[in-house]
């Protein structure tokens, strides 16, 4: 594990989008772990926006990266999303992928496999089309903010969700509470959060680099979620044991959670 926590200024100088697509996204099969870790995540999330009521107009991703994954099953049930995140290189390469440029990552074999989970693998080009137009804007975001979005004022959406974002942007669990309120700032009363998070992780690694990641347990998210005002309606862990040096997570969190209003 790092010994120190990874400050905000080294993913803006430092974190490779390319290489960490290539890594985490592949769903090849020289990347045992990945695949397991990202189709279980995918899993989550077909499941969750299964849930009753989880649907609107607007949706805010925070903490995007430069990944799509997180909104393959988010895309059926809102009509406008805005995909925020902290570094530059992460936008432009998402928004490669938005406008289909030369050299964009290749997520074909992700969305067909969240196709096959909503029961027809062949509509995968009409879900890419679908997103790529639903995604309105890239904007850049600081969770530790109290506007993340700021100089930006964003309308609060009908829902946020966030994958794999706190957990590497906050250093202790103060601030994991903290940036927890301040997203919630981008959510209508009577909207939803929807978190993925590690647990029990101290660090992820790519490209020779070591990322720090504040280690939770189930509970401190559910708390730092209801804090933040906020009811869970749904939260599950899933157990994941690392086969190699890439990472120490113990469990996959994923969440729901309802803003009353």
């Amino acid at each position: 594990a790092p010994a120190v926590f990874t400050e905000a200024d080294v993913y803006q100088r430092s974190f490779d989008p390319q290489v960490y697509l290539k890594e985490f996204y592949s769903l090849s099969d020289s990347r045992e772990w990945a695949t397991v870790f990202l189709k279980q995540n995918l899993r989550s999330l077909h499941k969750i926006f299964s849930l009753d009521g989880l649907k609107g107009d607007t949706l805010i991703d925070v903490g995007c990266g430069p990944t799509i994954y997180q909104l393959l099953s988010a895309c059926e049930h809102f009509r406008e999303i805005t995909a925020l995140d902290y570094t530059d290189q992460n936008r432009r390469e998402l928004e490669k992928w938005l406008k289909n440029e030369a050299g964009a990552f290749d997520w074909v074999p992700v969305v067909k496999y969240v196709c096959e989970l909503e029961g027809d693998r062949d509509k995968w080009a009409e879900k890419q089309e679908k997103l790529r137009k639903k995604v309105k804007q890239v904007l850049k975001c600081d969770v530790t903010k109290a506007n993340p979005t700021d100089p930006v004022s964003l309308p609060p959406a009908d829902c946020i969700v966030s994958t794999l974002c706190l957990e590497a942007a906050c250093k202790d669990l103060p601030a994991f509470r903290r940036a927890l309120r301040n997203i919630s700032t981008l959510v209508k009363p009577g909207g939803h959060l929807v978190l993925v998070t590690v647990l029990k992780e101290t660090y992820y690694a790519f490209n020779d680099q070591v990322f720090s990641c504040l280690r939770l347990e189930k509970h401190e998210v559910e708390e730092a979620v209801e804090a933040a005002g906020f009811q869970v309606k749904f939260s599950e862990a899933q157990p994941m044991t690392m086969a190699d040096e890439c990472a120490d997570c113990g469990a996959v969190l994923s969440l729901m959670a309802h803003r009353p209003g």
